[in-house]
């Protein structure tokens, strides 16, 4: 008598991509910049029921900004990806080196721009997802070591789901994010040969009638 083998549903898989750690360590300075999320993981997850592309990221200030928006623009025309925005806040710093030069008012202190809330962010959504039971995979593209313990809690309360660490790095340095590979089911670096496969056309339409225009920079 012949075997047969049953083959169950393609795992349902969520996506959550720390936006500034990928594009610093993926894309910044490359011509690939202008890429399609969606057709990036369906390479890269082939054999995965893809639910949802969460992006993470925060609306920047200067000149480049409209080059994130029309970025942004463009993921929006993409059903399965969703933008998470968080912010950026001022803080003074002092510098504590020795021959730092003194500002106008005499002293050291300085104003930095640090954004806030995105692995806070993630780490809701993640834990969210995992308790309202709407993913086998959750599939992380980071190399921050913050995001440890939301992975050390869905493995220990949610054995069922499996969480796969993607590290965006070009330099080994940057990509090597023991502590966050170590905390994960599963940890792989990611697939940079994928990135000029992905890209949108240079003009994409953005659903109602209009064409957002790839930043001639990009």
């Amino acid at each position: 008598m012949a075997a047969f083998s049953f083959c169950g549903p393609p795992p349902r898989t969520i996506v959550y991509v720390d936006g500034f750690n990928f594009y610093y360590g993926a894309v910044k300075d490359t011509p690939h910049k202008w890429l399609d999320l969606d057709r990036y993981f369906r390479l890269l997850r082939r054999d995965d029921d893809l639910q949802e592309i969460k992006y993470f990221t925060a609306l920047i200030s200067g000149p480049r900004r409209a080059h994130q928006e029309t970025f942004l623009r463009a993921l929006a025309t993409r059903p399965l990806i969703t933008v998470i925005l968080g912010v950026f806040k001022q803080r003074n710093i002092t510098c504590t080196y020795a021959r730092c030069a003194p500002t106008t008012a005499g002293h050291r202190v300085f104003s930095k721009l640090e954004e806030k809330r995105t692995d806070v962010n993630i780490a809701v959504h993640m834990l969210d997802d995992a308790y309202q039971d709407r993913c086998d995979r959750q599939i992380l593209v980071s190399g921050d070591s913050d995001l440890v313990p939301p992975i050390r809690v869905i493995r220990s309360r949610f054995p069922n789901i499996t969480v796969t660490v993607y590290v965006p790095a070009r330099d080994p340095h940057r990509g090597a994010a023991v502590e966050l590979r170590s905390a994960a089911d599963k940890n792989r670096s990611l697939p940079l040969d994928l990135l000029p496969r992905a890209q949108f056309p240079r003009q994409v339409p953005d659903g109602a009638g209009g064409l957002i225009e790839k930043p001639d920079s990009w």
